[in-house]
């Protein structure tokens, strides 16, 4: 378990919301992906370890009623039941969970100046600003879906503001590539709104690290893989010649 005193400048950490794309999260894990922290929005640690929770309703929403609706469950067996949970920032302590701690509102506020916070999320990512950690990334902090344009939670507004705050201060930011969050689900051609109309829209992609706008008609197609070497199901047997190494 961390201390919460430990270093998080120049960190990189993983936000993991309940949002659909926390998938996302589990698969960067398989393949083996690597945080210095993960922080977890309010009862996703009663799903997967996380290193630090922001949990801004009080711990008694979920301890005491049925507010938090079919979510209570899992919120009462995270704060009960889960070992191991690292601090838990809220806005108000609660004697029967221990790992709960007041979040440094006033700290983080006279440090960046700016007072907008309408969910969870946007405090976690002030609090990732405030102790200048050096990267982002996000799984379940999602807001829409493509496939149910009839719901939406609150919030995005706020979160894309402090992401932008983030980047002005230098921190790096990735998002789950299904999550509606920043439109990164937005097909590239389709991202610059107006331009996307065009016949031959502009099409905005990293290269060498670097934002760039293209036109899409001067883009040239990876590179297809050598024609020589069938296709490979890996599965049960070792097959000689093949790796699970990227190629250069």
């Amino acid at each position: 378990m961390i201390n919460i005193d430990s270093p998080l400048e120049g960190k990189t950490v993983a936000i993991v919301a309940l949002g659909g794309t926390y998938a996302d999260y589990v698969l960067a894990r398989i393949n083996s992906q690597e945080f210095d922290e993960v922080w977890g929005i309010n009862s996703i640690g009663g799903i997967i370890h996380v290193d630090r929770t922001f949990m801004m309703d009080p711990a008694s929403r979920f301890l005491d009623d049925v507010k938090a609706g079919t979510q209570t469950g899992i919120g009462k067996e995270f704060l009960l039941e889960t070992p191991n949970k690292g601090p838990i920032y809220s806005c108000v302590l609660d004697e029967r969970i221990p790992e709960i701690v007041e979040y440094p509102l006033t700290e983080v506020i006279e440090d960046l100046q700016i007072s907008y916070f309408n969910n969870t999320v946007a405090y976690a990512i002030a609090f990732a600003i405030h102790k200048k950690v050096k990267k982002l990334h996000f799984y379940g902090v999602d807001f829409s879906y493509q496939k149910n344009i009839n719901f939406a939670e609150a919030g995005r507004a706020c979160c894309e503001f402090w992401c932008a705050i983030a980047i002005t201060k230098g921190i790096s930011i990735e998002v789950a590539n299904r999550s509606g969050f920043l439109d990164t689900n937005v097909p590239d051609n389709e991202k610059l709104y107006g331009y996307h109309r065009l016949e031959d829209p502009l099409v905005q992609r990293i290269v060498n690290g670097q934002l760039t706008i293209t036109r899409q008609a001067e883009m040239t197609a990876p590179e297809p893989e050598d024609g020589d070497q069938d296709p490979v199901l890996i599965g049960r047997h070792d097959i000689a010649g093949v790796t699970y190494k990227e190629r250069s």
